[in-house]
């Protein structure tokens, strides 16, 4: 991409962090919002994953992304990343929590207190921790916009994914409350729900589903780019990546 072209882009100039960027979704979300014109930030726990899809936006856009090759769940990091781009940009313009941990599919009382503990700090306390370390970047942008993914399993009692379940239930939750906060603000919080796609994840935990039915992560993240504008007013609500079937 050209640099008129990046700068006439509807995302140019926009820093967006995207956490869980190395593969699936969170990939195709950061690859999107850069050919869209914003500098992003890349964080996953694989350095070389990280370090392909820099390769595939320079490719793209001619710039590099920003990478943090760190774990969602170490805290004091996400805190070093906050102050870090304050004293770089002063602001965040984006942010997108997508980073999320399935664990495994068991009845409740089989789960090893561990597991549900490492389920509930990826999904529920890390976004918290986003919250919290950039909450005043967010403000600071002249348009702040949140994004947290959630799972439509939030709002089913199915059998065997407790945990999983329960956490994107207080993920939504805690996020919903965080937009009623900010709406006298420019800040603008929402929940996205990717529906059925074609993720490790997804093959994970439906291992006979046939993968040519879903869609594909590059499919869902128009979604992201539309709450992710300065013009997107809408707060507080679960925004559907696809339609319904």
């Amino acid at each position: 991409m050209s640099d008129a072209s990046q700068s006439s882009a509807p995302l140019a100039g926009r820093i967006a962090l995207v956490t869980g960027a190395s593969r699936g979704i969170g990939r195709a979300v950061a690859l999107r919002l850069a050919k869209e014109g914003a500098h992003v930030v890349a964080m996953a726990r694989t350095q070389g994953a990280l370090e392909e899809l820099d390769d595939e936006i320079r490719k793209a856009t001619g710039s590099p992304a920003t990478l943090v090759a760190e774990n969602i769940t170490d805290f004091d990091k996400i805190d070093r990343v906050g102050a870090a781009l304050y004293q770089r940009y002063g602001k965040l313009d984006i942010l997108v929590g997508n980073a999320g941990y399935l664990g495994q599919l068991s009845p409740v009382g089989h789960y090893t207190p561990k597991m549900w503990d490492e389920i509930f700090a990826v999904n529920v306390t890390a976004n918290w921790r986003l919250i919290r370390s950039f909450d005043v970047l967010l403000r600071a942008s002249d348009a702040g916009r949140a994004m947290f993914v959630t799972s439509g399993v939030a709002h089913k009692a199915r059998m065997y994914w407790g945990p999983y379940a329960a956490s994107k239930a207080a993920l939504e939750q805690m996020v919903k409350i965080y937009a009623a906060e900010c709406a006298h603000t420019a800040l603008r919080v929402n929940i996205i729900n990717p529906g059925r796609v074609r993720t490790k994840m997804r093959a994970k935990a439906y291992p006979g589903e046939d993968p040519n039915t879903l869609a594909t992560p590059d499919m869902v993240t128009d979604i992201f780019v539309r709450a992710a504008l300065p013009a997107f007013t809408e707060t507080g609500q679960t925004l559907s990546a696809q339609a319904p079937k």
